[in-house]
């Protein structure tokens, strides 16, 4: 099975050393592509178009014009030690052991709006660019339109190559998972809810539910599971598989608050 994450607009650059091989991206063509695109862009335009403070914008664009994706390694952290957001808290790198770094590579995806689809240790630099953002092109007038069917195709190719893996488990934000054609791709989706439940009330709560995904995406990689059965035995902080709630492409789990 192949688990695939949303990004994180909080990112970590601190100095690392990896303890396993990197990688590059293997959709650099595309980041150079955007990268371009974006170049062009004033603070101003940064501001209004992804809803930013003015030292936001400033730093997104002072990003954009030192962006040099002929020079992958120049100032670049391996994407899953890099990104330090909600998902990010739940997945745990720090928990990894080589051994861990290694299945994951194989075995987790990293969606991204500059970067289309990344491997955890794929080598990416300090930018801000949502999959949402409404960045005209030359395919279109989104990122959406830019990466078309790239990214389920690529998809389609790391399932072949990691045994011929049956689904795809969707630990992603809905703005990031848009970005994946569903007529192109090849694996069944799988997705993990979770809720809060609050005075006999089930509902997701979006911090929780961010960091919980997180937490799956480590639980599948951890314990090598390469069958969805597995995911249901997944309990960890209180969260419980709720049968009743689930059907074969969407698996709830709920855990008492307060």
């Amino acid at each position: 099975m192949l688990a695939v994450v949303s990004p994180a607009k909080a990112l970590n650059f601190d100095p690392f050393e990896p303890s396993v091989p990197v990688s590059h991206p293997r959709l650099l063509d595309g980041a150079a592509e955007i990268g371009d695109v974006a170049k062009k862009r004033s603070r101003s335009e940064f501001k209004k178009l992804m809803k930013l403070s003015d030292a936001l914008a400033d730093l997104t664009y002072e990003r954009f014009q030192a962006f040099d994706a002929t020079d992958p390694e120049s100032g670049a952290k391996p994407a899953v030690f890099a990104y330090a957001g909600d998902t990010y808290r739940g997945l745990d790198v720090s928990r990894f052991n080589d051994a861990d770094l290694t299945y994951a590579q194989d075995h987790l995806r990293i969606l991204s709006g500059l970067y289309g689809l990344l491997k955890p240790m794929d080598l990416i630099k300090a930018h801000r660019l949502e999959m949402g953002t409404k960045l005209k092109n030359p395919r279109g007038r989104d990122l959406y339109a830019f990466w078309g069917e790239r990214i389920a195709e690529l998809l389609n190719e790391d399932c072949d190559a990691s045994g011929g893996a049956q689904a795809i488990i969707n630990c992603a934000s809905v703005e990031y998972f848009k970005s994946i054609d569903q007529t192109v791709l090849g694996p069944k989706v799988i997705t993990p809810v979770f809720k809060e439940e609050v005075a006999g009330v089930a509902k997701i709560i979006s911090f929780h539910a961010k960091k919980a995904r997180g937490m799956m995406a480590a639980y599948m990689v951890r314990h090598q599971i390469d069958r969805a059965e597995g995911l249901k035995e997944f309990d960890e902080e209180g969260y419980v598989f709720r049968p009743q709630l689930s059907d074969a492409s969407t698996y709830v789990f709920t855990r008492l608050q307060g």
